[in-house]
């Protein structure tokens, strides 16, 4: 699961790009790019990875994704055949935050502009009124949409509800400090690999650390162990597997990589707060009420 590094292009008239995207589903398509993105998807659910998160997302989900952190979201299409609907501000790092930095009036800005580097989930509330804003970005020329940008993210600024989803330093790029180019390569092994049985000392290896040296590393820069990290990515998609496919339980801690159905379902619960069999039937539950 390698990401790939997206070119945004910036419109003549603009600091900053808009786009509505109309699309039938949501494919799986891992990148990252140096802008930040103010994303709110519509009419849609499915499974949502940002850095080394993996969550099912549903209606109205607004997520502020930080420069160069790995982001996608993965959707099947909608029975009804209804069009899934994206709205996206790509915004380029050295012009927010110069803004933020030389305005006082944008300054509380920053703190959120940092947090975005692991990625910033926001409360349904909030994302009722970035919907209304996104909307009349629509038909709004340049300069009423760099007022109406500026509405949402201090909206998104005040919403005391808003959570960081990833890990920190997981991300791509220059910006980074020259140190981190090891763990990325570490952490994408890890993403092409993790289903399969990964040994603490493998990756040391690939990092050119003793093991003990790269248990200490990997903790402090993730701020979790080496199994917990593995373990998430390995839930993450046996909730995909729970949710878009019919496949037994057993079936679906194999290809997750867990070694047997009860280390699956005790892990399972300790990250999910539930088994795999409960969660599934709640998914059931909740489209049978809806």
């Amino acid at each position: 699961m390698r990401a790939f590094c997206e070119k945004v292009i910036t419109p003549t008239d603009a600091s900053w790009r808009y786009h509505k995207y109309l699309m039938p589903y949501l494919p799986f398509s891992w990148h990252y790019h140096p802008e930040y993105e103010i994303c709110l998807t519509l009419n849609s659910k499915g499974m949502r990875h940002i850095g080394d998160h993996i969550e099912e997302y549903g209606e109205l989900d607004l997520v502020f994704v930080g420069p160069n952190l790995p982001h996608t979201w993965q959707s099947e299409a909608n029975q009804d055949g209804s069009e899934q609907i994206v709205y996206v501000a790509q915004i380029p790092v050295k012009w927010l935050d110069k803004l933020a930095r030389d305005h006082k009036e944008l300054q509380g800005l920053l703190p959120m502009l940092a947090r975005s580097l692991k990625g910033i989930k926001y409360s349904k509330e909030c994302a009722i009124e970035a919907k209304t804003l996104f909307e009349n970005m629509d038909n709004a020329g340049a300069t009423q949409r760099l007022f109406l940008l500026l509405d949402l993210l201090d909206k998104m600024q005040h919403d005391i509800e808003q959570v960081t989803l990833s890990t920190p330093m997981f991300a791509f790029g220059k910006q980074m400090e020259q140190d981190n180019g090891k763990l990325n390569q570490v952490i994408e092994f890890i993403y092409q690999h993790y289903t399969d049985n990964l040994y603490a000392d493998q990756l040391a290896e690939l990092a050119h650390m003793s093991t003990n040296h790269f248990h200490r590393y990997f903790k402090q820069r993730t701020e979790c162990t080496l199994t917990e990290f593995i373990n998430r990515l390995r839930i993450g998609k046996a909730c995909k597997l729970l949710v878009t496919s019919s496949s037994p339980i057993s079936v679906i801690s194999d290809q997750c990589g867990f070694n047997n159905v009860s280390n699956f379902n005790r892990r399972f619960l300790a990250f999910k707060g539930c088994t795999p069999r409960k969660f599934r039937q709640q998914l059931i539950n909740h489209n049978l009420i809806n």
